[in-house]
């Protein structure tokens, strides 16, 4: 009898057991996100086996040599270690202001940084970066339609979670795009619905491009909700003008779509002629009655810009125009993560109001921040001479962001080669480079592109000093990849 009742408790062998990969969410299994896929699987497995690889697959600036700011992190430091402020010694080892702003940020909290904050993230905290998106704009800020998250990707997801009803729900995305909007969006069982930049114009966007996109998505039968764009853009690394966030504004308003704005490279930009100018001013500066009706969902992080600091997941979103029944759904989504992480809350405190002229911080944190910003923009600068300067390779400048992303004139016997071999051809040529130099970039596949068009993505960031070899060792493998699968040698650039 005991044998048989053992039998009768164990899970029944009809159907699946467990979460085998057969029963797992459809959705789970649909989603698929590159810059964490194929290539950077391989260079892991590389790079244990030895070799030296130069991880350019993501933006994670201090992973490739970026010194943290000193301000920020002494601040943090004392508030994660508040004991220290009781020490007598304190003044030895930390500058009166970030003293001053440690015992300011421990005030704002109910417990330090080992206590729950508000769902929505510090009300202090939201109130500076309510102060810092009006002195940028002109335009007030309500801190009550800021929410603090853990980094941008996780406002993102909040915002897509809510937004997307099901798979009759299409969300227009620049394509090329972020992986993070077409996974997401495959999470929540919606549809993606691309529109395509124009790489002969620097990849602007074109308007009629999106009318056509979405006649084609009703037609199909998917209701439109969203429109993402990501100023400066990733991976494509445009800046928008003002002009065109107008058209997209105009655009979205017609239509009744939420714009969402990414805009967490605002602090990234590489020439002077398009400054970063946010969707906000662009949307307040129409005035009424559209700066009182378009749906705006803008995303900011500390992981970009001068601080990257990626680690600490830091970021905020700020709603304007959202309804207020709506603001409640959302603020009930953000509370069953209970709180956003804590010390990431205080970076971009910090982010948003850093040292002041006449504080004693000042000079260093100005020095350190310019330092990071001009080099990044040698880099954008060397990154793209030395693409151009390549067989069957053209590249687009970076005005702004972290990336680089030229197009690959793959020739046919490579694009066979890569058939045979049972690879998508800028996977085929992307793999290529890794096992040659130890370069890691993502195929242009994973961000999507025309049909027929291939490109890689790679970071701006590697050291500078190191820069010069490294594009010296892509030019030797493209050449000489190019020697291999070319018939002749006039093989057109575009």
């Amino acid at each position: 009898t005991a044998s048989r009742a053992e039998e009768n408790s164990k899970p029944s062998s009809q159907g699946t057991e467990f979460i085998d990969y057969e029963s797992l969410n459809e959705n789970v299994k649909r989603a698929q996100y590159a810059v964490r896929g194929e290539l950077y699987l391989r260079a892991s497995e590389l790079q244990k086996e030895g070799k030296k690889i130069i991880f350019t697959n993501v933006g994670n600036p201090h992973a490739l040599g970026q010194k943290p700011l000193t301000f920020p992190r002494q601040v943090v430091a004392l508030c994660q270690a508040p004991f220290l402020l009781d020490d007598p010694n304190v003044g030895l080892l930390f500058p009166a202001d970030a003293i001053a702003k440690a015992k300011h940020y421990l005030s704002l909290t109910s417990g330090g940084l080992g206590a729950y904050s508000d769902s929505r993230g510090l009300p202090g905290v939201r109130k500076e970066v309510a102060e810092f998106i009006e002195r940028r704009d002109g335009y007030p800020s309500d801190p009550e339609l800021i929410y603090l998250t853990d980094g941008a990707s996780k406002g993102v997801m909040q915002i897509l979670n809510t937004i997307i009803r099901g798979e009759g729900d299409g969300v227009l995305v620049p394509v090329p795009q972020y992986p993070l909007y077409s996974a997401a969006i495959s999470l929540f069982g919606g549809s993606l619905v691309p529109y395509f930049l124009e790489e002969t114009e620097n990849w602007g966007l074109d308007v009629n491009n999106l009318r056509q996109s979405v006649a084609e998505a009703r037609f199909k039968g998917i209701t439109v909700r969203a429109m993402v764009i990501i100023n400066p853009g990733n991976p494509t690394g445009q800046c928008l003008s003002e002009a065109n966030l107008r058209e997209i504004i105009q655009y979205c308003n017609q239509e009744n779509l939420v714009l969402l704005g990414d805009e967490v490279y605002q602090q990234n930009i590489y020439q002077d002629e398009r400054p970063f100018i946010s969707a906000k001013k662009v949307l307040m500066d129409m005035g009424p009655p559209i700066s009182k009706e378009l749906q705006l969902v803008s995303f900011h992080t500390v992981s970009k810009g001068y601080w990257g600091e990626c680690g600490q997941r830091g970021g905020y979103f700020e709603m304007t125009n959202i309804p207020p029944k709506t603001v409640d759904e959302i603020y009930k989504v953000a509370s069953i993560s209970l709180s956003p992480n804590v010390p990431a809350q205080i970076f971009m405190g910090l982010m948003v109001n850093p040292p002041k002229p006449g504080d004693i911080s000042y000079d260093q944190f100005v020095r350190e921040s310019k330092g990071i910003i001009e080099s990044l923009r040698r880099r954008a600068r060397i990154m793209t001479d030395g693409f151009n300067s390549c067989r069957n390779v053209v590249c687009n400048f970076t005005e702004g962001a972290m990336y680089s992303f030229p197009q690959i004139r793959l020739p046919p016997r490579a694009i066979e080669a890569a058939k045979r071999a049972g690879k998508v051809p800028d996977v085929f040529y992307c793999l290529k480079l890794l096992e040659a130099t130890g370069i890691s970039t993502v195929p242009g596949s994973g961000f999507g592109q025309k049909e027929g068009v291939f490109h890689l993505r790679t970071t701006i960031l590697p050291a500078e000093e190191e820069m010069p070899e490294i594009m010296s060792s892509y030019k030797k493998f493209n050449d000489e990849f190019m020697e291999q699968y070319e018939d002749h040698r006039g093989y057109s650039r575009m």
